[in-house]
């Protein structure tokens, strides 16, 4: 899947909302948690896939996440009625049987308001994104941060803001790390706390040329928990083991 056309399946997610009572600077908060709830269960179908192959048998403690029974996608995706119930019970069921990875990702939506979201609306939603592929076989970039920065991107200006308020746009990323270029030996001091993108691109810059990341004490970034588990998320995703424990440190120690 390119970035176009992941975009241009945001930008139609967005649409299914338009005219509904759900206010145009919230639509990142229900379109975000919906992709990450698709890719997650799309990975985990991927690994049952290849150890039914291997061994004709499904081992639990071999998933990157513990889907609880009613808790996938295609439970979400076959609820009748009640639809935004059951997204929020698989939510928090998946947060619950995960929480060191994924406590409190999917953040607070009003899903069960069927006022600002009723059946149908959910139903189109929950149809668009299954035609999404988003296992780690179909993905090759790092969707969930490219879909973040996109939906900033496309309706920070809803609310009179800058995007940079909730990001650092990637360009400036690399532009930060290439001036430092971090060297064995040498350490990173990351004054603002950077979330998603800076934090990953950091990360994984000082992995590779064997420099190190310290935490500032600074306390004015806004504590946002959705946007600084997206790292996380990522690193486990792609089972990136050493770099999420770092990163999960990070986050575990300063927030």
């Amino acid at each position: 899947m390119t970035l176009s056309q992941l975009e241009s399946h945001l930008w139609e997610a967005a649409n299914i909302l338009r005219g509904s009572p759900v206010d145009r600077t919230d639509w990142k908060s229900y379109i975000l948690p919906l992709l990450f709830f698709k890719r997650i269960c799309d990975v985990w179908d991927e690994e049952h896939a290849s150890m039914l192959a291997e061994s004709g048998s499904d081992y639990s403690d071999e998933h990157l996440f513990q889907i609880p029974s009613g808790c996938h996608w295609r439970d979400v995706r076959a609820a009748a009625r009640n639809v935004g119930g059951a997204i929020q019970g698989a939510m928090r069921g998946l947060e619950s049987a995960n929480q060191k990875h994924l406590y409190g990702v999917f953040g607070d939506g009003q899903w069960s308001n069927k006022e600002r979201l009723p059946d149908d609306l959910l139903k189109d939603l929950v149809e668009h994104f299954s035609a999404l592929p988003l296992g780690n076989q179909r993905v090759a970039s790092d969707v969930i941060g490219d879909a973040y920065e996109y939906l900033i991107k496309q309706f920070a200006d809803a609310t009179n803001k800058k995007a940079g308020e909730f990001y650092t746009p990637r360009s400036v990323v690399r532009l930060m790390v290439g001036m430092l270029d971090p060297r064995e030996g040498e350490t990173i001091y990351d004054l603002r706390a950077a979330r998603a993108a800076c934090c990953s691109r950091q990360w994984r810059t000082c992995a590779t040329q064997g420099a190190t990341r310290e935490r500032s004490s600074d306390t004015s970034t806004p504590r946002r928990r959705t946007s600084r588990r997206l790292p996380l998320l990522n690193y486990k995703l792609h089972e990136d083991t050493e770099l999420f424990e770092k990163a999960y440190g990070y986050v575990r120690d300063y927030y």
